[in-house]
C-alpha cells in the first residue's frame, strides 16, 4: 500500500529519529549513573570520540564489529578510570577535568586517525551493523519502517534503559548510588563506601558514552571522521537534566533531540525548502539551549552533584 507524501515524510523522519538518538541515549543513560553518584562529567564529548575511534580502528583492522565494540568498551573503562582518579581520589575540579577530556578526545582521535589512516591510501570504510529484518513486523505499513528495521545498537537502547531503571531503582547498589549522590556523609555512616560507589558510577557512565561514540562508526556511519560526535556529548548532558536524572526520562528526551537531527536532515534533502542549511544544522543545538534555559529554575539535581567527598 502506497503512503501519501506527507506520511512518507513522517515515516522516514520517525525512523531516523531513533537511529539519530541512539548515541545520545547511550551517553545520557550512562551520565545518569555518574551524576546520581554525585560526579559531574562534562567530558562526554571527548570520551565518545575516543570510543568512536577505538571501535572503528579495531573493527576496521580485524573485520569484526563485535571486537570493535569491545575495544570501545575498554577505552571507556580506561577513560572513566582516569577521570575517577582525578575527580574522586585527587578531588580535582570536575568541570576542569571534564573540559580537559573533551580537548584530549578531540586531539587524540584526530592525531591517531591522521597518523594511522589519513595517508594510508586505503579504502577506509567498513560494513556497519546491518538492520535486522524482523519477520512479520518489518512489513507492517508505516510502523514496520519506524520500529522494526533497525540494527542491534538501536534495539540495544531499549534493553539498556530497562536494565538501567531496574538497577537504579530496584537494587541495593542503585539505592547506594542514589544515596551517595544525595547525602554522601549519611551514606558513609551506614557503611557505604562513597569513593568506591562513585568510581563505579563514573565507570558506568564512561563505558556507555564510549559505546555511544562507537555506535556512530559501527552502526550509523561506515567510517571515522574527525569530530564525528559533533556535540552529541554536550546534548547528552542537557538530556540528563531534561529527563530528570532518570533512565526513562533520558530515553524519551534523547528521542526528542533525535527528532531535531532527523528533521534537519530531511529538510536539507528537500529542494523546495529554501531555509539555509546552516540554520537547519543548528536546530538540535538551538533546541538544547531552549531546553536548558527553560529548565534552569525547575531542575532538581542530586544535592551532592559536583561536590567532592570528604
Amino acid at each position: 500500500m502506497e503512503l501519501m507524501p506527507a506520511l512518507l515524510f513522517l515515516q522516514s523522519m520517525l525512523a531516523a529519529t531513533w537511529r539519530m538518538a541512539t548515541p545520545i541515549i547511550y551517553a545520557a543513560v550512562g551520565e545518569v549513573f555518574t551524576e546520581r553518584s554525585g560526579v559531574l562529567n562534562i567530558g562526554l564529548e571527548g570520551i565518545m570520540l575516543i570510543g568512536a575511534f577505538a571501535g572503528y580502528s579495531v573493527a576496521y583492522e580485524t573485520g569484526n564489529l563485535v571486537l570493535g565494540l569491545l575495544a570501545a568498551l575498554v577505552s571507556g573503562l580506561l577513560s572513566g578510570l582516569i577521570f575517577a582518579i582525578f575527580t574522586v581520589s585527587v578531588k580535582a575540579n570536575q568541570i576542569v577535568v571534564g573540559a580537559a577530556f573533551n580537548m584530549i578526545g578531540m586531539g587524540l582521535s584526530a592525531f591517531l586517525y591522521r597518523t594511522i589512516y589519513s595517508q594510508s591510501g586505503r579504502v577506509l570504510s567498513l560494513q556497519p551493523f546491518r538492520p535486522l529484518d524482523i519477520p512479520g513486523l518489518s512489513d507492517i505499513p508505516f510502523l514496520g519502517e519506524v520500529l522494526f528495521r533497525h540494527n542491534i545498537m538501536v534495539y540495544g537502547t531499549v534493553v539498556l534503559v530497562v536494565l538501567a531503571a531496574f538497577v537504579l531503582y530496584r537494587t541495593a547498589f542503585g539505592l547506594s548510588l542514589r544515596s551517595v549522590g544525595e547525602h554522601p556523609k549519611a551514606a558513609d555512616t551506614t557503611g557505604i563506601n562513597v569513593p568506591a560507589t562513585r568510581y563505579v558510577g563514573v565507570l558506568i557512565g564512561a563505558v556507555l558514552a564510549a559505546l555511544g561514540g562507537a555506535s556512530l562508526t559501527l552502526a550509523y556511519s561506515d567510517q571515522f571522521v574527525e569530530g564525528i560526535v559533533t556535540g552529541r556529548g554536550f546534548i547528552a548532558l542537557a538530556v540528563v537534566v531534561f529527563g530528570a536524572w532518570s533512565p526513562w526520562g533520558a530515553f524519551w528526551a534523547s528521542l526528542l533531540f533525535g527528532s531535531f537531527y532527523a528533521l534537519q536532515l530531511r529538510l536539507q534533502a528537500m529542494p523546495e525548502v529554501l531555509i539555509p542549511y546552516q540554520f537547519l544544522q543548528a536546530l538540535p543545538y538551538l533546541a538544547t539551549l531552549v531546553v536548558l534555559i527553560s529548565l534552569t529554575r525547575r531542575a532538581r539535581a542530586p544535592r551532592a552533584l559536583g561536590v567532592p567527598y570528604p
